[in-house]
């Protein structure tokens, strides 16, 4: 049986809860957050798993760092995985649509099963699934909210300074 914990951290986007299995990152929960599973399921609270983690957030967050580079515990579908591989390909600051996802994914009809997988990404942040936008270039979809979405881009961009962000 897996070990799962949980702790939870301050952010400039409101709490967030991170979760372990067995001592690897497998989820980021946002307040208010599509998809979130209920609580009980995030384990014991320990922050012993989670210190590179809130390392790498806290240097993100004071702009720091572009790039995460964290083991992840990730369950999903072969071509969710692929799909959340995919992101991490998104530079900071830059955006795609969800159509360019599914061209780098060698599949172009399939933006509508892109945008499905972009939405169950259980790592948000850390998998810059807030990178993605629609064919015009506008926000659509974001499992924790397009007000946090909109805010993430402008903090990339360097339009906005994230301690002004909630």
């Amino acid at each position: 049986m897996p070990t799962v914990q949980h702790t939870v951290v301050d952010s400039p986007y409101e709490p967030l809860t991170l979760v372990a299995v067995d001592g690897v990152l497998s989820r980021i929960h946002m307040t208010g957050q599509r998809h979130r599973p209920p609580e009980e399921t995030f384990g014991e609270s320990d922050p012993r798993p989670f210190g590179e983690t809130v390392r790498q957030l806290d240097a993100y967050f004071a702009g720091d760092l572009t790039e995460f580079d964290l083991p992840l515990h990730l369950v999903g579908t072969p071509f969710q995985l692929r799909v959340w591989a995919e992101l991490c390909r998104i530079p900071y600051g830059e955006t795609r649509t969800y159509g360019e996802l599914a061209e780098a994914l060698g599949n172009p009809t399939a933006s509508r099963a892109v945008g499905l997988a972009n939405g169950k990404n259980p790592v948000g942040i850390v998998v810059p699934c807030h990178r993605v936008v629609g064919a015009s270039g506008s926000l659509t979809g974001y499992g924790g909210g397009l007000d946090r979405k909109q805010r993430l881009l402008a903090f990339e961009s360097g339009t906005e300074e994230p301690a002004g962000l909630f």
